[in-house]
């Protein structure tokens, strides 16, 4: 991506990444912008708004301004990692699963389906319910379930590249199967899977929300948007919106990633404005 395109970006793409710059500010420099610390309980419990806690205390007494700031850190870098490990095991197999072909594909292939064939929540709750509610687990398992449908997006966009006769020039040189990958086949395919990494990123970050507001994702004492909603949710009976910033929060970067997302898959199709 060039200087020249973000330059011709509509102000909706310009809008996805400014606030996707702000929450990266946010989520890298928590330590330094939170007022306390995520688990420091710092007053009474559901205190309102002040000078001194800006959006009040939250169950136990935690200034819900730090547990925002540090939630940034925690919900967005779990859901990045957990979205980059989906993304390289999916998309890896999906290559391999494409230039290999044959029974390796077939085989590859059906036991996609067979995990694609099962609710992903539901069978995340009852993986996390077996193995526990740690964050390695948690990433592990949404990584697995996840990188079902990277893997049927890059089959499918692999399978179209792998005829194409550059591709069986290489192989008559003599060139080795990951050098196929790396130089004649990945550069083909960037754009749809970069599309797809933004698009995976928002499944799993709502997944990663959803699982923590039912109690069985990122465990308490560590700030999480989608437990904070959990854990305030009485005080919307008082006419308090509070526990809806950090779902604000959550909508807010799903909505900016897709609106990037929108323009960049407009920009690599060639169609005009």
């Amino acid at each position: 991506m060039k200087l020249r395109d973000l330059k011709s970006a509509p102000p909706t793409a310009w809008f996805g990444i400014v606030v996707i710059f702000a929450y990266a500010v946010v989520a890298i420099f928590a330590g330094q912008l939170a007022p306390f610390s995520q688990t420091t309980i710092v007053g009474m419990e559901f205190e309102p708004r002040s000078a001194e806690y800006l959006l009040g205390t939250d169950n136990l007494g935690r200034d819900l301004l730090s547990r925002m700031i540090w939630g940034a850190r925690n919900s967005v870098g779990i859901a990045l990692a957990t979205t980059a490990i989906a993304f390289s095991l999916g998309a890896g197999l999906g290559l391999l699963a494409a230039v290999l072909g044959g029974w390796a594909d077939q085989l590859l292939s059906r036991l996609i389906d067979m995990l694609i064939a099962i609710p992903s929540l539901l069978f995340a709750l009852l993986l996390l319910s077996i193995f526990g509610t740690g964050i390695t687990i948690l990433i592990i398992v949404i990584a697995v379930l996840e990188m079902t449908r990277v893997f049927r997006l890059a089959r499918a966009v692999a399978m179209d590249v792998v005829v194409m006769d550059f591709v069986e020039a290489a192989r008559l040189r003599g060139e080795g199967l990951v050098w196929v990958i790396r130089r004649e086949i990945l550069p083909n395919i960037m754009a749809p899977l970069v599309a797809e990494f933004g698009l995976r990123f928002c499944f799993v970050f709502l997944a990663v929300s959803a699982l923590s507001f039912l109690g069985l994702g990122i465990q308490p004492p560590t700030a999480d948007w989608g437990s904070m909603v959990r854990d305030n949710a009485a005080l919307i009976t008082f006419g308090d919106i509070t526990p809806l910033l950090p779902a604000a929060a959550i909508a807010l970067l799903t909505v900016a990633i897709n609106f990037v997302v929108d323009w960049m898959l407009h920009r690599t199709s060639g169609l005009r404005d």
